[in-house]
């Protein structure tokens, strides 16, 4: 069995929930444990940082919903992925509840996205293989026929752009483009429905930014980056307008 390093023992009687909460996240810091790896016991980790078994159990229900620690009923706790789900959750939380006002956050949100994906276009445009190029063509096919049924194709469209990140193999940037999708696609539909036209046209925009990385084009895929976000910035545009 690996042995854990406790650290100096702890003898504050009442720690309150976030010291707890620190005190796992120094103790896997300090044991230099990564995702998958096992904690110890509860009993282990009260002694570890000084806590009752209540305040672990609240302290690791808490990391849990960060995604910090991964808890496998009748397995035992692990460290877990890191991801940004909480991110997720909180955003889009506050861009349901200010949909009605100004589409703030889904307006920083798009921002941000462009931002990401204009920025990183020389490293996307020179990155992607032929493999990935060929990929990319068949979700944005995907798409247009789904547009022609008159169907959504929001996992095609999560695909896409993943995929457009993917040449960068920075595991943080594949998150948080993962993370503000999905916050988007959350958030999107409080500007009402999309109709058939609008699902061609994103389609079709998706197509350009295809021809644009096929050519090793820099400026062409930044200026479809760009065309692609305008129909999104200009509705948001348009719900401010009407509410105003």
């Amino acid at each position: 069995m690996a042995k854990f390093d406790a650290g100096p023992p702890i003898t504050r009687p009442a720690l309150r929930r976030d010291e707890v909460v620190s005190g796992i996240k120094d103790y896997i810091v300090r044991n230099q444990l990564r995702p998958g790896d096992p904690l110890p016991t509860e009993a282990e980790l009260c002694e570890a940082v000084g806590a009752s078994r209540s305040s672990v159990r609240e302290a690791v229900k808490t990391l849990s919903a960060l995604d910090i620690v991964d808890v496998r009923h009748g397995h035992g706790t692990y460290v877990g992925r890191m991801s940004l789900n909480a991110l997720v959750e909180s955003l889009a939380f506050r861009g349901l509840l200010t949909s009605e006002d100004d589409h703030l956050v889904l307006g920083q949100v798009v921002e941000i996205r462009q931002t990401i994906e204009q920025g990183l276009a020389p490293q996307v445009a020179d990155g992607l293989d032929d493999e990935q190029l060929a990929t990319l063509r068949r979700l944005a096919d995907g798409m247009a026929e789904a547009a022609e049924r008159g169907e959504d194709y929001l996992e095609l469209d999560r695909q896409f752009h993943l995929l457009l990140m993917e040449p960068l193999h920075n595991d943080l940037i594949q998150q948080l483009t993962g993370a503000f999708w999905e916050v988007q696609s959350i958030v999107t539909p409080t500007l009402g429905a999309a109709h058939k036209e609008a699902l061609t046209l994103t389609a079709s925009l998706h197509l350009a930014i295809v021809e644009a990385a096929e050519a090793h084009d820099i400026a062409a895929l930044r200026n479809a980056v760009a065309a692609h976000y305008a129909p999104i910035r200009e509705l948001i545009a348009s719900a401010k307008s009407v509410k105003a």
